[in-house]
């Protein structure tokens, strides 16, 4: 299943979208995220966040991340801002706060994070993935949501 349709991308669920990231090979996630399906799928995963948050693990966490994909299609970046506040995650697409964390990574490093596939503390010692303020809090994002394994 190395389908990225959107149609059918749109209908993963969280599990379905981790298995198909851990049997997709690299080199075709770099294409795919490279192309014309890439807002699509950027928006799909990040739309989620907020159904995977988990209030009951944030406690009083407040806390405006930006997560900053590079390897656009054009050779741009997508940036898009996470919001956790008062129990509650919303994003915003472009940011319109200051961040407490910024997160730089490339596209195929995000949907191995974003899948649960990835592990952020080795991308983040060998420079794949760039943190940038509150490192805690960093290293506590994946708590704060439930992350498929596939």
């Amino acid at each position: 299943m190395t389908d990225f349709d959107p149609a059918n991308f749109a209908n993963l669920g969280p599990k379905e979208f981790a298995q198909l990231v851990k049997s997709t090979p690299e080199s075709k996630l770099a294409e795919v995220m490279s192309g014309d399906l890439r807002g699509k799928i950027l928006g799909a995963v990040f739309g989620r966040m907020p159904q995977l948050f988990r209030a009951d693990r944030a406690g009083s966490t407040n806390a405006v991340i930006h997560w900053s994909i590079t390897g656009g299609p054009d050779g741009g970046t997508d940036t898009y801002e996470v919001v956790i506040a008062d129990g509650t995650c919303t994003v915003n697409e472009p940011p319109q706060h200051e961040p407490r964390l910024s997160l730089t990574m490339g596209p195929v490093e995000f949907l191995k994070i974003v899948s649960g596939g990835g592990n952020p503390v080795m991308m983040f010692m060998t420079g794949k993935l760039k943190a940038k303020g509150d490192l805690g809090l960093a290293a506590n994002i994946a708590n704060l949501f439930d992350i498929p394994k596939a």
